[in-house]
């Protein structure tokens, strides 16, 4: 930060030592700068629209689900005039469109991934006495200290039918 009052000096008025009005080379700052250079990436005609504000993302999906409501809607009674037309038959099957709200993936062809029970951090580990996952030797050594009732809260808690040997 500069120092307080500025760099320039004053100088009384027709002393030599004035700064001359002769143009200043420019500074290495400036001859590296790319402030002169024109920018044809920008439209120079664009005038930003200053009542255009953003959305939250349950605003986004709500106007989402409105379009595919009155896009269904639409879709249903050009359907229902077609069958009546006689163009179409009732038994005919209902198109559906995938959207991004109701896009249905195929199951994944990965092995699920196993979380330990403890932690909830990657489980590459099981214990034989309790059936609980665990991520490493230290959190094993807290798994062989819990009674039996204890380990089974744990199932449970993973959504398992505990069988504790």
């Amino acid at each position: 930060m500069p120092p307080k009052g500025g760099n320039r000096r004053k100088f009384a008025p027709g002393l030599a030592s004035e700064p001359s009005s002769t143009p200043q080379t420019p500074t290495l700052i400036e001859s590296l700068s790319y402030q002169h250079i024109p920018k044809p990436f920008k439209n120079p005609n664009y005038i930003k629209n200053i009542n255009r504000r953003t959305k939250n993302l349950k605003a986004v999906l709500t106007q989402e689900r409105e379009r595919e409501r009155v896009e269904r809607e639409r879709r249903r009674q050009e359907r229902e005039e077609e069958i009546n037309a006689g163009r179409l038959s009732r038994d005919a099957p209902e198109e559906e469109i995938p959207t991004y709200t109701s896009i249905e993936a195929a199951p994944s062809i990965l092995p699920q991934k196993h979380y330990c029970d403890i932690t909830g951090l990657e489980a590459p580990y099981t214990d034989p006495a309790t059936g609980l996952r665990y991520h490493d030797k230290s959190v094993y050594e807290l798994i062989k200290t819990f009674n039996p009732s204890t380990a089974k809260e744990y199932l449970v808690a993973r959504g398992v039918n505990p069988i504790v040997k």
